[in-house]
């Protein structure tokens, strides 16, 4: 079988460099990297993609050795009907770890064509990393390495680089484009980079605050073969999607004439607020998945659509979405319940085996951000506990010990928040478990042992999962 390169595929026309991606994971190339594969067939884009590997560990020479290349497959429902397509994508020129190649990195900044920068680096990648001290060598952090890479551009041009760019985050968090100009206004100041640089970066560099919404379960290894044997190459990143998408971008208008994507025909909504596309989907669709992850996990389930098809586990989805979260929200009831529907809908694609265990990375940050506001609302509003919602908190603090009887699990988080959750669960005594990782407000944002009545229910809820040792009761 053929490799999959630039030399056996003679429709991969070789483009400048129009955009820097920090991230190489199957998101950002099963959606950003899929669009401008669009924007360049059906408009006069004419740009590629420069892949920044964001840590010491990643896909960049798998990537590299395809040059680029790869297929995204999408599958689904749409109007009742089974759809299936399948694209070769020809939009990333290859990927460049700074960690081996730190002063080629700092290079893309001096490239004249570049015009944007996106980015998904997981909610908890745009952070402010002080002890990211110095510039001249590689940072940490994300936003480090960008504020590094926009001062050598800075200087190379002497000031005065040409055009606009345009950052555009992809990281599920609130006001993602205003927080990442933050941290490198903060960069900015604590490695006393010119004055002029911060006067550039506020007047020529556009921060946009984002959101992104398609289900990407990524490489389907278990019909990668009959898949190569389809294309008649061997591709190793295969990256496999549901075919809704959504991309909502928040900021000066100017961009929607650089990046033509109703030309190309894909579902982007540029706004001056994105507020409510965000809750409703942060809440609702993002919520849910990360609710259901330990539950389902726990429960002997691997995949999402397991889960949603289970009898007594989609009741239980059901009362958290439509009787907990939809309640907590100032949106039109209606629409709200349509559109939870729509995702219970998506979350039963037959074509798309999303795992749970994938989902699972990084689960506190994302629990924190799509979880937690709804039971802090819903107590604030009717004055007791959302007993499924909690439920679900019960069972992440469970899922974080690691192991629940004979079952190990793999916990895919920061070092440091998995040690944290070690020693609490080392106590011994799991009240008291339960207290000290309620307390822990670099967790949470608070120490929600003061939320009384939900600190007494996980108690209580943690215990009964762990005596009974892997059995749901709803």
């Amino acid at each position: 079988m053929k490799k999959l390169n630039r030399n056996t595929v003679s429709s991969a026309p070789k483009r400048p460099i129009k955009i820097v991606q920090f991230g190489e994971g199957n998101f950002l190339r099963g959606f950003v990297d899929w669009m401008v594969d669009l924007l360049n067939e059906k408009t006069n884009f004419d740009g590629n993609i420069q892949i920044v590997q964001p840590l010491p560990k990643g896909m960049g020479e798998l990537i590299n050795s395809q040059e680029g290349l790869y297929h995204v497959i999408l599958e689904g429902i749409e109007k009742g009907e089974k759809v299936q397509s399948s694209r070769l994508i020809t939009s990333v020129s290859g990927v460049l770890d700074p960690y081996q190649h730190y002063n080629d990195f700092l290079r893309l900044g001096e490239n004249p064509e570049l015009q944007f920068i996106v980015s998904n680096t997981t909610e908890a990648g745009i952070a402010f990393a002080p002890e990211d001290e110095d510039y001249e060598r590689v940072p940490n952090s994300f936003p480090g390495k960008l504020t590094a890479l926009l001062y050598h551009r800075f200087r190379f041009y002497e000031g005065n680089p040409p055009g606009t760019l345009y950052i555009l985050p992809c990281e599920l968090i609130e006001a993602n484009g205003e927080l990442l100009r933050e941290c490198i206004l903060k960069y900015a100041d604590l490695w006393s980079l010119d004055e002029g640089f911060t006067i550039w970066l506020q007047g020529k560099v556009h921060f946009y605050n984002t959101l992104v919404d398609r289900i990407v379960p990524g490489f389907p290894k278990d019909t990668i073969t009959e898949i190569q044997n389809h294309f008649g190459y061997e591709d190793r990143l295969v990256v496999k999607a549901e075919p809704f998408h959504l991309w909502v971008i928040e900021g000066p208008s100017q961009i929607e004439h650089e990046l033509q994507f109703k030309q190309a025909g894909v579902n982007v909504i540029f706004t001056n607020d994105q507020t409510p596309y965000r809750t409703r989907k942060v809440r609702i669709l993002n919520g849910a998945h990360t609710a259901m992850v330990p539950i389902g996990y726990l429960t002997g389930f691997t995949e999402v659509q397991e889960v949603v098809e289970d009898e007594k586990l989609s009741g239980f989805l059901d009362t958290i979405l439509f009787k907990e979260i939809i309640p907590t929200l100032d949106m039109p009831k209606e629409e709200l319940e349509r559109y939870a529907q729509e995702i219970l809908d998506r979350f039963r694609n037959p074509f798309i085996k999303h795992k749970l265990l994938d989902i699972s990375l990084n689960s506190i940050s994302k629990f924190k951000v799509r979880v937690l506001p709804s039971i802090l609302t819903y107590l604030e509003r009717y004055k007791k506990v959302p007993e499924g919602l909690a439920t679900c908190f019960a069972y992440l603090i469970v899922f974080y010990r690691g192991q629940n009887g004979s079952l190990n699990i793999p916990i895919k988080d920061d070092e440091t928040v998995i040690a944290f959750f070690k020693a609490a669960w080392d106590t011994g005594d799991t009240a008291l478990t339960v207290t000290i990782i309620l307390s822990n407000d670099a967790l949470w944002g608070m120490n929600l042992n003061e939320q009384v009545a939900l600190s007494d229910f996980l108690k209580e809820k943690v215990t009964d999962i762990t005596s009974l040792s892997n059995s749901f009761d709803k």
